[in-house]
């Protein structure tokens, strides 16, 4: 069982480009019964080497804007501490509570944004007329980094760092959007540029985890982990 729930989770990411830890942690708490503070640092390991193999087969296909995710990792790994801190002194209902609160305004602001977009897309012929931060050279196809742009993507680490240590989650949910509303990236170097965050991101928070004491429980992360892997490849 515990070995679908991980490919569930990684087809997601996979798919995506971010979701795996906002199905990965109601999912391990309602199979193993815990709360959140202890299936957090699982669901992270999870995330952040499914990521990395994501993010992987992103680069090979030259989909990965690897000073995107560098400027957002290390922002987040600045952050994430401070979440880790916040995590550590809020109860689990509480944070569960948080979590739930975030996910239900994610929900129903992608639900929006798909549908306006959807009606857009059959007013202007498919095209977005919505102004980006930032732009792309025509001559290299690379982010053009302006300060308004940097500081855009700077912001989005730091959030996503956040998020990541206080709830235990990727932070895709947030990055994905945030780099489709900031940037005229297409959707798959989106995906790809998140999955290279959420991995660098991920693992940072994981070993954070790890030297403060907690204990992974191993016969639970090694077949989550590896039904992810095979989620992610699919």
């Amino acid at each position: 069982m515990i070995l679908m729930l991980g490919i569930l989770v990684g087809a997601v990411m996979g798919l995506v480009g971010a979701g795996g830890s906002v199905l990965a942690v109601p999912l391990l708490m309602a199979y193993t019964g815990w709360g959140l503070h202890q299936v957090a640092p699982i669901a992270l390991l999870t995330i952040a080497l499914s990521a990395a193999l994501g993010a992987s087969m992103a680069w090979r296909r030259s989909l990965v804007r690897y000073r995107a995710a560098g400027l957002i990792a290390m922002i987040g790994a600045c952050t994430a501490p401070v979440g880790l801190i916040v995590a550590a002194r809020v109860s689990s209902v509480v944070l569960t509570a948080i979590f739930a609160l975030i996910l239900s305004f994610i929900s129903i602001r992608l639900w929006r944004q798909a549908t306006l977009k959807s009606l857009g897309a059959g007013m202007s012929g498919g095209e977005s007329l919505q102004p980006r931060i930032c732009t792309l050279n025509e001559a290299t196809g690379r982010l053009v980094w302006t300060g308004p742009c940097a500081l855009c993507i700077a912001i989005t680490g730091a959030v996503a760092g956040f998020l990541t240590g206080m709830l235990g989650v990727g932070g895709g949910f947030f990055i994905v959007p945030a780099l489709n509303a900031a940037t005229p990236l297409s959707i798959r170097s989106t995906i790809g540029t998140s999955l290279m965050a959420i991995a660098l991101t991920s693992s940072g928070t994981v070993i954070a985890a790890l030297a403060s004491g907690y204990q992974l429980d191993w016969p639970l992360a090694v077949p989550f982990t590896g039904g992810a892997f095979i989620g992610v490849v699919a």
